[in-house]
């Protein structure tokens, strides 16, 4: 028998592997350090900032959704909880003059996310599936409505703020101004980033695989798949609640909108649209959702519309997120066949650009007759001024909509063609999908 389980076990990894392993983490910390150095902006380090607590709340919620399978509606509960803690410690800890710097702040947002998630987690991974996601649900209602009712600790609508340069300065730095800010986010980053990845390497993280994708499977080989889902449902509160901690020291506040269902169903977006399947999938949610949601909202009024008709052609069209979706050409990358595909794209591009132009002036004008109808019907959305009241508008819209709806269809019966004849080529080569 022992025979058997060490010719199974995997082979260790090469010294060239753990090179390139330790080489990207190198890489994304000398990344994180430089990059104010190209974006020096106050608005680009508080960019920077907003990503990076995203990119923690999105893997925090990936340790559920991704690793474990559970569908959670109300994983703001940990984070909101997490930086309300953090934002009453800060007030407490500069009131004593207690010797505590701002970054040691964060871990007593993590614990908070930890006790809570410990509490409520227990009745709440009794079941999976909708069950869970119900409950889940259920429990988000409660503390958020909560927040609005104890108004001692959540202070009412206005919340409670605090002075982050009261406490302990740590190597002269007050943070006060962004770039120390930006600093500590980014370090608290890249260490929960490397905290759970190793998270996922461990028996325990291959054990939730498991329980995500058969556990009967795992009850009949001795293990309770309700302990696993407890024991990942508190890491995951637990990081969730640092990312809180992080948005509570950098907006020096905290208010019951860090409780509220737009902050669950943001994290549920960036995880899902980065991709579930892969460890920096929901990372690259994150970037692409806080881009996306800043430069909306300075094009259009309606901006969540249109980020919600994204969501639903992400999980139509892309199920595996955009991670997924990049990853799939990499065998055709490393055969040297993606040239074959390009020259469809390129195609398909074109009448799928115009569709969705139409699409767009199709909302706005009827954003306009419904929202707006006393102002002027010269409108502007994305940089492209027309009149929401002439018949061309409207007529255009519609070629656009048919005509590049029926072309796009074609086009991209074409890149299906040239997709499965690369792939084809690309696996003659060795390289599987």
């Amino acid at each position: 028998m022992s025979d058997v389980i060490s010719s199974a076990a995997p082979p260790r990894p090469a010294m060239t592997d753990k090179l390139k392993f330790y080489g990207l983490w190198v890489v994304a910390a000398l990344l994180l350090l430089l990059l104010p150095k190209v974006f020096s902006s106050g608005g680009s380090l508080t960019t920077f900032s907003l990503i990076g607590i995203s990119i923690i709340f999105a893997l925090s919620y990936n340790i559920l959704l991704g690793q474990t399978g559970m569908l959670s509606f109300g994983h703001a509960v940990y984070y909101g909880l997490g930086g309300f803690l953090a934002i009453h410690a800060i007030n407490i800890i500069g009131a004593h003059k207690w010797p505590i710097p701002l970054p040691v702040v964060p871990l007593i947002g993590g614990l908070t996310g930890l006790v809570f998630a410990a509490l409520l987690g227990w009745v709440s991974t009794a079941r999976s599936g909708t069950a869970f996601a119900m409950i889940s649900l259920g429990v988000a209602e409660l503390v958020a409505s909560s927040a609005l009712i104890l108004r001692t600790f959540f202070g009412g609508e206005a919340g409670v703020s605090a002075n982050r340069t009261k406490v302990l300065r740590l190597f002269d730095w007050s943070f006060g101004p962004q770039i120390q800010i930006y600093y500590l986010i980014a370090a608290w980053t890249l260490i929960c980033m490397i905290a759970m990845y190793a998270l996922t390497r461990t028996p325990l993280g291959r054990m939730c695989n498991a329980v995500r994708d058969n556990p009967e499977r795992v009850q009949f080989v001795g293990y309770d798949p309700h302990v696993v889902r407890y024991i990942a449902f508190c890491f995951s509160g637990f990081f969730a609640g640092i990312a809180g901690a992080l948005a509570a020291i950098n907006f020096e506040i905290a208010n019951s909108a860090y409780l509220g269902a737009v902050q669950s169903g943001t994290v549920l977006f960036s995880t899902y649209i980065g991709g579930i399947g892969f460890f920096i999938g929901p990372a690259v949610g994150a970037v692409f959702v806080t881009l996306l949601s800043l430069g909306l909202s300075d094009l259009t009024s309606v901006w969540q519309l249109y980020f919600g008709l994204f969501f639903i052609a992400v999980v139509m069209f892309a199920p595996g997120g955009i991670t997924g979706l990049l990853m799939k050409h990499r065998p055709l990358v490393l055969a040297g066949t993606l040239g074959k595909v390009l020259p469809s794209y390129l195609i398909a591009f074109v009448p799928t650009l115009a569709m969705i132009t139409g699409l767009m002036m199709a909302i706005e004008t009827v954003v306009h007759y419904t929202v707006n109808p006393e102002d002027s019907p010269n409108i502007k959305a994305f940089g492209i001024s027309f009149d929401a009241a002439s018949p061309v508008t409207w007529g255009l819209a519609a070629v656009l909509i048919v005509a590049g709806f029926v072309i796009a269809r074609k086009t991209w019966t074409r890149v299906s063609e040239a997709w499965d004849n690369a792939l084809n080529a690309a696996r003659e080569k060795g390289f599987a999908a």
